[in-house]
């Protein structure tokens, strides 16, 4: 029994003296840590990190603002200058945002007519989108038409940031300049020109989606009344 206690005592101490030893080694080591400054470097390079600086933020955001408030994208013109071009209005600019945010939404590859059309409808203050809600077309009518007519797109796969235009699509936003620069009248490009050159666009997605709605020629030639009625500001 003595043996037995002596022996419990001893690894007892052994132990307390391992992990003192084990303590003050820690100790020493931390100490010369702090005193190099490497600890608060690396603690300060953290911060850096986590918080980053909110004046880059705001330059960006501003950057991608005025990249995307004064040009659509349209084919290039013989003989036009890009200066000569007619601007789009704000409201044409805003429903053409729509349009793209809308084919992510669907997660489309690409931004169709049919995206051009419920970016109309979603920006909803112009002329064009009041004359298709007065004929019944609405947002989720069109949806819905979509859906039915080309599928929803597969779960997983995530759109692009800017779903690059099909060509019906681009046609639309060539034909609205084209009617825009043949006018031989000043001012900007409107809604009700995006969506006449929508229409134009004979076998696209919207035309048909349209037309399956109940908007027809007669349609057409009261949105003509409205072409120039769009405008809220002047780009300078």
């Amino acid at each position: 029994m003595a043996a037995h206690t002596l022996t419990s005592s001893s690894l007892s101490s052994i132990s307390s003296s391992s992990e003192l030893r084990k303590f003050n080694s820690y100790a020493t080591f931390l100490q010369s840590f702090k005193s190099s400054n490497l600890l608060s470097s690396f603690i300060g390079n953290q911060l850096t990190i986590r918080q980053p600086n909110p004046n880059f933020v705001v330059l960006k955001r501003q950057s991608t603002n005025m990249t995307v408030s004064f040009s659509l994208p349209t084919s290039k013109r013989e003989g036009v200058s890009a200066e000569k071009l007619p601007k789009w209005s704000a409201r044409a600019i805003k429903s053409f945002a729509m349009g793209e945010l809308e084919a992510r939404k669907l997660k489309y590859p690409n931004t169709g007519t049919e995206a051009l059309l419920m970016g109309i409808l979603v920006e909803g203050t112009s002329q064009a989108a009041k004359i298709l809600r007065a004929n019944g077309i609405t947002l989720f009518k069109v949806r819905e038409e979509i859906v039915d007519l080309l599928g929803k797109s597969d779960m997983y796969y995530f759109s692009p940031e800017h779903p690059p235009l099909t060509e019906p699509a681009q046609k639309a936003l060539d034909w609205a300049i084209d009617q825009k620069l043949k006018s031989g009248e000043d001012g900007e490009v409107t809604v009700s020109y995006l969506l006449l050159g929508i229409w134009e666009q004979k076998e696209s997605a919207a035309h048909q989606i349209m037309v399956a709605l109940g908007f027809n020629d007669v349609k057409v030639k009261e949105l003509w009344k409205s072409m120039d009625k769009d405008i809220v500001c002047s780009h300078k």
